[in-house]
């Protein structure tokens, strides 16, 4: 074998000059004129992030409502004073004068609240887990449609800055069509003792996964065809879900891996490589806030300066992807009736979990398995 036979065979990389970075749209959008009256309903803990977020972007928010009365006075008074504050969900969506409603609460709780929302004119930002059934979420999107108004999900990972930079270069054919896309992450889940949260069979697939699976289904809209995940304990965790998890998604001419390994007290690490016919984007960080960001092309490298953090402008995106939709008249980006394809990939991973095979997408219509 020559020399040169060698240098294939080892495949090694050809050295590549810097490149500027392109100028992508990834940070977390705003309308340009619109101004509606925002309410939140639910006021738990992931509450502040969303009302820390709106009140960065300056958006209004006039009511918020919370079946325990005290907490949403407490996040009235630390994030929005003048804020009317309310035990009563319904008297919220029973008010002319508001316009946009984030709703918070559990997805059970959440589903009559969506409907009657929707019923009452009022466009609605719905927090992820969309729905735990897709007859129900097809049933909501059909009744926004109806009533003319736009249904979103707080997809709220879609806005972290790596993953949106990625994202946007994907959607402009910066690595022409996608082959591979493969996510790797090590963080130390164990925070959930105790908590609500430990209540959920398929934790890590569920609650935490379904931003990856929402963020394959944005990079590969309409290609997703399987899945095949498995789920475990590790040794000495003392949470009660599985805090290990993986699912190999097989797409039209690509796939996909997701490898989350949620009991890593130490080093914690996050890597994601996306491939496609004309280049490739990596990124790479010890954890979710602290990301960098390579774009690789026969052109060269480019290495764009992100801008922003996961928490909290993950959160502002969604909003503010679902006001430009509204002043646009537009289809938000992460509209519920695209979400459903997201939570369709999510049921069909924990249903593969659970009965040990290869699981096409839609053939599960449900959540399996136990939920908040």
């Amino acid at each position: 074998m020559s020399e040169a036979d060698t240098d294939t065979y080892a495949l090694k990389a050809a050295v590549l000059p810097e490149i500027p970075a392109p100028d992508l749209a990834y940070k977390p959008p705003a309308p340009t004129s619109y101004r509606p009256r925002i309410a939140l309903i639910g006021a738990g803990g992931i509450a502040a992030s969303h009302l820390d977020a709106y009140r960065t972007a300056g958006w209004e928010v006039v009511a918020i409502a919370n079946r325990t009365l005290s907490k949403a006075e407490e996040k009235a008074a630390r994030y929005y004073p003048d804020a009317v504050t309310t035990d009563d969900w319904r008297a919220v969506l029973a008010d002319p004068g508001i316009d946009v409603v984030d709703i918070t609460p559990y997805p059970q709780a959440r589903l009559p609240m969506l409907e009657a929302a929707i019923e009452a004119g009022k466009h609605v930002l719905s927090q992820k887990p969309f729905v735990t059934n897709l007859d129900d979420g097809e049933r909501l999107v059909r009744l926004a449609e109806a009533r003319g108004v736009k249904l979103a999900v707080n997809q709220n990972g879609r806005w972290s800055p790596h993953m949106a930079w990625m994202r946007e270069a994907v959607r402009a054919g910066l690595i022409g069509d996608l082959v591979s896309a493969h996510v790797n992450i090590a963080w130390n889940h164990g925070w959930i003792e105790g908590t609500d949260f430990e209540k959920i069979d398929d934790l890590v697939l569920y609650d935490f996964g379904v931003h990856w699976f929402d963020f394959v289904t944005s990079l590969a809209p309409g290609r997703i065809r399987s899945v095949v995940a498995s789920s475990t304990r590790a040794i000495g965790q003392t949470a009660r879900p599985p805090l290990l998890a993986q699912a190999l998604v097989r797409l039209d001419g690509a796939q996909a891996s997701l490898v989350f390994d949620g009991a890593a007290p130490h080093g914690p690490h996050d890597h994601t490589h996306i491939v496609g016919t004309k280049g490739a984007l990596v990124s790479l960080g010890s954890d979710l806030g602290s990301q960098s960001v390579t774009l690789t092309t026969q052109e060269g490298r480019a290495t764009p300066v992100l801008e922003g953090t996961w928490f909290n402008d993950g959160f502002r995106g969604a909003m503010g992807e679902l006001l430009c939709a509204i002043e646009e008249d537009r289809e938000p980006l992460n509209g519920a009736r695209g979400n459903l394809d997201s939570l369709a990939l999510t049921f069909a991973a924990i249903a593969s979990d659970r009965g040990g095979r290869e699981v096409r997408l839609g053939e599960v219509r449900e959540m399996l398995g136990a939920t908040p």
